[in-house]
Parts: C-alpha cells; sequence; structure tokens
C-alpha cells in the first residue's frame, strides 16, 4: 500500500498526478500536479473553488482543499506517466461532511466500531455509442436478444480487452465480460472488496472505460437510460459483512434464522431488513436522476424484460425483484443504476444496513414469484419511486436515514438535487409541442 506519492513517482517514472475527488452529483474533478510538487499536496492538498462544482459551497467560502489518499494511487495504464489518486476534501481544517468519499468514511469508520467491515462487488454496465451519443457504435448490433451476443462483443473485442488488460495488469481479478442485453451495452465484472476500494475502483473505472473508449473513436456512457426502449445500465451491488477476525457475518451453515435456507444469517437478515426499510428513500441516492426513473418503471424493452425492480420485494435466486439471494452469505441489491456516486452508493447502503442492525429489522417476506408476471400478487409491498421528486421526498421523510448519512450533506444533496429537478421541469420539452399544441 503506498504511502508516499514521491517516492511512488520515482520508482514509477510517474511525471503527473491527477489529484481526484468525485462531486454530490458523481462529477469527477481534478488537477494535474507534477511529481516534483506532489509532497507538498499530499501534505496539504491541492486548492479547488468548490463553489465551481456540485457542491452546496458559494464563492465567499474559503478554498478546499483535495488531500490524495496514497493507498488509492492507480498509474494509468494507457498513460503511464500520469497517476490518479482519490482525494478527501477539506476545509480550513476540517472534513467537508458533504463531500461524498468523506460520507462513505465516516459510515465505514461507524460500522468498524462494533467490529464489521462492509465488502461489495459491483456490476458496471455501460454502451458503446457513436461520438454524438446519439446512437449505438456497432451498426450490426440489432438482435432482438442480444445478451451474451457473441459476435457483437468480439466486433468490440479491442475496447473490451483493453479494459480488462489494464484491470488485470492493476491486480483487480477482472473474472467475465459480457454482451448486455441491450444493444450495445456491455458489463465487465472485478473481484469483490472493501467498500471504500470498490468505490475509488468504480469511480477509476468509469474514467478508464470513458478515456479508452474514446480512443478508439466511441463515447462511453453509464446513463440509467440512454437509448428508449432497450435495456438501460444498471448498478448491481454484491454485499456482504465481515468481522475483524474476518469471517463472513453474513453467512450460516446451521439453517437458522429467518433465512437460513437461503444462507443468509440473522445478522445478515436484519441487514437486509433495513436495506427494505429505507429502500424508497434508498433510491434517491442509487437512482439519482431524471433519467433513472425511466430505468426502473419502464416498459417492456425489445428483448422482453428491463431486467429492473420496480416494487420493494427481496428473493431467491431470482433476477426479477429488488433484492436476490444467490448464494450464502451475501446479498445483491439490484436497484442502482449507472449513475450513482461511486462513494454515496457505498455509503448509503452501510447506512441503511447498520440501521436495519440497530433495530433487528425484518426483511418482511420473502416472494418467490416472477414479479413481471406477477408482480400484482403481491400485498404490502411499497412500489419503488415513480420519479427522482418523489424519491427525493421520501429521503427528506425519512429522518432516520438522512441523520446517519449526516445532516449537512442530506441538507447539501437535496437542496442541489431539487435544483436540479426544478431545472428539469421548467424545460420545454417536444413531447409537449407534439401533444398540445393543438388541444
Amino acid at each position: 500500500m503506498t504511502q508516499d506519492l514521491a517516492k511512488f513517482a520515482a520508482e514509477r517514472g510517474v511525471k503527473y498526478f491527477m489529484i481526484s475527488f468525485t462531486d454530490l452529483f458523481g462529477y469527477q474533478r481534478a488537477k494535474l500536479v507534477p511529481a516534483q510538487a506532489i509532497a507538498d499536496m499530499q501534505e496539504d492538498g491541492a486548492g479547488f473553488a468548490g463553489f465551481a462544482t456540485w457542491l452546496d459551497l458559494t464563492p465567499a467560502h474559503p478554498d478546499m482543499l483535495a488531500v490524495p489518499d496514497p493507498a488509492s494511487v492507480i498509474q494509468l495504464p494507457w498513460k503511464p506517466d500520469v497517476a490518479w489518486v482519490a482525494a478527501d476534501c477539506v476545509m480550513e481544517g476540517q472534513d467537508v461532511a458533504q463531500a461524498p468519499r468523506n460520507v462513505l468514511r465516516r459510515q465505514i469508520a461507524e460500522a468498524a466500531k462494533e467490529g464489521l467491515h462492509v465488502k461489495t462487488g459491483i456490476e458496471a454496465e455501460f454502451f458503446l455509442l457513436t461520438p454524438d451519443g446519439k446512437q449505438i457504435s456497432d451498426p450490426f448490433d440489432t438482435a432482438e436478444k442480444p445478451c451474451y451476443d457473441q459476435q457483437a462483443v468480439m466486433r468490440r473485442y479491442e475496447v473490451i480487452r483493453e479494459i480488462c488488460d489494464y484491470m488485470l495488469e492493476l491486480g483487480w481479478n477482472p473474472y467475465q465480460t459480457d454482451h448486455e442485453d441491450a444493444n450495445g451495452q456491455f458489463e465487465m465484472n472485478w473481484d469483490f472488496d472493501d467498500a471504500l476500494v470498490t468505490a475509488d475502483r468504480h469511480s477509476f473505472f468509469k474514467f478508464m472505460v470513458k478515456s479508452v473508449a474514446e480512443a478508439h473513436g466511441f463515447r462511453a456512457t453509464f446513463m440509467p437510460k440512454p437509448i428508449e426502449g432497450l435495456t438501460g445500465n444498471g448498478c448491481h451491488v454484491h454485499i456482504s459483512v465481515w468481522d475483524d477476525a474476518g469471517k463472513n457475518a453474513f453467512a450460516t451453515n446451521n439453517g437458522t434464522g429467518p433465512t437460513g435456507e437461503l444462507g443468509l444469517s440473522e445478522q445478515g437478515a436484519h441487514f437486509l431488513g433495513g436495506i427494505m426499510k429505507h429502500a424508497s428513500a434508498l433510491a434517491a441516492i442509487t437512482n439519482p436522476t431524471v433519467n433513472s426513473y425511466k430505468r426502473i418503471n419502464a416498459p417492456r424493452t425489445m428483448s422482453g424484460a428491463t431486467w429492473a425492480p420496480n416494487s420493494v420485494t427481496w428473493t431467491g435466486n431470482n433476477r426479477t425483484h429488488m433484492v436476490r439471494v444467490p448464494g450464502p452469505g451475501r446479498f445483491e441489491l439490484r436497484l442502482p443504476d449507472g449513475a450513482a456516486n461511486p462513494y454515496l452508493l457505498q455509503a448509503v447502503i452501510i447506512a441503511a444496513g447498520m440501521s436495519g442492525i440497530h433495530s433487528k429489522a425484518d426483511p418482511g417476506k420473502r416472494w418467490d414469484i416472477d414479479m413481471y408476471a406477477e408482480g400484482h400478487k403481491v400485498e404490502g409491498a411499497p412500489k419503488l419511486p415513480l420519479n427522482m421528486l418523489d424519491a427525493l421526498r421520501a429521503y427528506e421523510a425519512d429522518s432516520e436515514l438522512m441523520e446517519m448519512m449526516g445532516t449537512d450533506f442530506s441538507a447539501a444533496f437535496l437542496k442541489l438535487k431539487k435544483r436540479e429537478w426544478n431545472s428539469f421541469v421548467s424545460h420545454f420539452s417536444r413531447w409537449e409541442r407534439e401533444n398540445t399544441l393543438d388541444i
């Protein structure tokens, strides 16, 4: 684990560092710093005007300093004289409470006080589009059911191979790549790890995929629903919790507890109960854009299924629910989409899950049905929010989750996201003109 960035630069031939932080809306911000200046930056941080990014700050605020975390440093495999390093935002000697990586670090620290360590793996889906972003990049990728399409994945082999090679080089242990359920869509998977490591890698992965795609003349997007009628970009999260002794606290071998038959311990069931309890509010962060609700409340796609949830339900190994338990000792949250902030996504999962452990929350009835065909049979399960405003209102009404995430963060997030919603609804759309011009 790197501790001295100047030494790292000297040993690796790095000439520049990208000191990077992620704002509330998930945009990555960075300054390019020469290696000869990195020692001072590692101690004091690189200065930013926070108001110039999506943070709830004003032009009158002091400099916000992004202090690089040397443990996160990654030498760019495609440009090895540059290294990327995630940073923690500080202002006047104090952590900026609303900064997403700081929010996650607080959640990790709170769980650690109870001897628990959340580990996660993500399934990041993305499209390869033409440079203008208006259509998929492969004109021959037209199958009605394109998932796992052998020819289509090989037509984009050079892009996918390059990204996978880089992950292998970085030691992420990527283990599979496939053409996903939408035309032009791909998914790449790598090993699970501690929540902060996964968040840093998720952030870097998005940067890397976009950079490689651009080098090949394409445009990569993680937008939840970039193409009407096709399956959207999910970002499923596999979750487990481990104790100080390195044992999986979610695993059970004796069939006890409310979900013992699925290999999920009583503590795991309570963590799941917290996710279920806070699901509607969770959506404000796991599905943070106007476009997100084109995915989770979508009509049937060309392939025949959206692969996204629409209700707060859980099950065994069944992909039509919000949560599935595919194997012992872990579960998969299928709600998040490609727009989710890598740090806030992990933070809100920990916050909701730890809330469930504290209150011994019951996840409720397990439903082993096809939710797409038989969802009308489910009674008592809330529907997921219909739009971003409903999700923001659900988050604002969930005082427990807001407090767990931090009052400063919650206030800033709600303020800026409501402003975004107001900007959306004030936009005059083509649909309005086409449907009301002659009324």
